[in-house]
């Protein structure tokens, strides 16, 4: 009868075994030292963590924002007349349609401001330019047909005069031929410094579906006529002078205008639209673009040839040919849009938890290492698992679980089964 008692006291043992195994709460113990040192690199690790995350990644960076790169627009009109009067040309006045070439650019605009001009070319024969590829002694060191890829015209097989002391081989070409050496030592349109464009710009954010334009809310038709871009009393017109273009760039017009060169009007759009939209509004800047390295100087400025066609009363066509010096003007136009977005909140929150979670394996490394109580730290901080000991406390543990278990039998069935079971409990027991 004990036996069959004692199995009924395991069985019932069993089940609550059961029961605490799939319900009990288990939580890791927390060991606290009492040290200065622990404490102060625990903490100021955490400090650092932080710091980073508020101040760079939030503040600086600001990932919690969805980001859009800006979409643009860019027309330009160019305004200012000069008059010129030099010995080596004729009195003329100058518009906007005889120095801007083309007339239309875009996001950029060539302003004219030296040239070479060769007038009254016709098509015809002349003497090539000298050059040791062209000169020549007679007809046989000019071969017929040919094109010299540097020259200026198809060879004739004829050896003509260039001068009274040299000749070189003729050409079928535009005649008579340009002399590109010739450039005037002082800018021909040196007035152009004065000349100002308008530049109309027009962007999108198109993930936000914010549009703005460099022409401001605020700004008026009669503010528009009477506006000059400055960074101090108008930094928001859009009307600049060109003197003042190339002065913010760091050159010198008058220096610049004689070979030409290529600046950037550089236009951000760099805005925080968690803010209002209508805070968000460009940012101007200008620098040179094109190589003025004194160590490279080769080829320098900028410059292009173009031609004015047109006929003699005889019908013969006749052409100005002019290669022009002049500063281009490019308008760069770049930003980025942010908004606060959940996706990369939840994203960076979970980067910065993680970073946290860190922080102890830090104390503890010091602690571990680095501290004159390193020992005692450590047999408190790692239990070591005795798996002979262990197992004795299993055995025991069976032995009550089988008196347990015969209990709860003897207490539940009947006196006439308890032979049953008491047979029952004698194997679990045996086991």
């Amino acid at each position: 009868t004990g036996v069959c008692g004692a199995a009924m006291t395991k069985t019932a043992g069993c089940c609550q075994g059961c029961l605490h195994y799939v319900f009990d709460y288990e939580t890791p113990k927390t060991l606290v030292i009492p040290s200065i040192r622990v404490g102060f690199v625990f903490r100021f690790t955490q400090f650092l963590v932080v710091l980073y995350v508020v101040g760079y990644v939030c503040v600086v960076q600001k990932a919690y924002q969805e980001t859009d790169s800006v979409l643009s627009t860019v027309t330009t009109k160019v305004k200012g007349f000069a008059f010129t009067n030099t010995s080596d040309a004729d009195p003329r006045f100058w518009d906007v349609a005889d120095y801007v070439v083309p007339p239309q650019g875009g996001d950029s605009f060539f302003v004219l401001t030296n040239m070479v001009v060769t007038p009254q070319q016709t098509q015809s024969r002349c003497p090539e330019l000298p050059n040791p590829s062209t000169s020549c002694v007679d007809d046989c060191d000019c071969i017929e047909g040919y094109s010299d890829p540097r020259g200026n015209g198809i060879l004739t097989g004829l050896c003509e005069n260039y001068s009274t002391t040299v000749k070189t081989c003729e050409v079928i070409s535009w005649c008579p031929l340009e002399i590109d050496t010739k450039l005037p030592e002082h800018a021909l349109l040196a007035a152009a410094e004065n000349f100002t464009v308008l530049i109309k710009n027009s962007i999108t954010y198109p993930k936000f579906n914010v549009h703005r334009r460099n022409i401001l809310p605020h700004i008026n038709s009669s503010y528009l006529k009477r506006c000059e871009f400055n960074r101090t009393t108008d930094p928001d017109c859009p009307i600049f002078r060109l003197k003042h273009i190339v002065s913010e760039a760091g050159e010198e017009f008058q220096d610049m205008a004689v070979k030409g060169g290529i600046l950037g009007i550089i236009i951000d759009w760099s805005c925080d639209l968690d803010w209002w939209a209508r805070k968000c509004n460009p940012q101007y800047s200008f620098r040179r673009l094109d190589n003025k390295n004194p160590a490279n100087n080769v080829a320098p400025g900028f410059n292009f040839r173009f031609a004015k066609y047109y006929k003699t009363p005889d019908g013969e066509e006749t052409r100005t040919l002019i290669k022009a010096y002049g500063i281009r003007f490019d308008v760069v136009v770049h930003g980025t849009a942010g908004k606060f977005g959940i996706v990369p909140t939840v994203v960076n929150l979970g980067a910065a938890l993680t970073f946290l979670s860190l922080v102890p394996v830090v104390a503890d490394w010091v602690m571990l290492t680095c501290m004159g109580k390193r020992d005692l730290y450590k047999k408190h901080k790692i239990t070591h698992l005795n798996e002979v000991a262990d197992t004795e406390t299993v055995s025991d543990k069976l032995n009550v679980f089988t008196r347990d278990y015969q209990g709860l039998i003897f207490s539940i069935f009947p006196f006439s089964s308890r032979l049953f079971f008491c047979q029952t409990a004698d194997k679990i027991h045996s086991f």
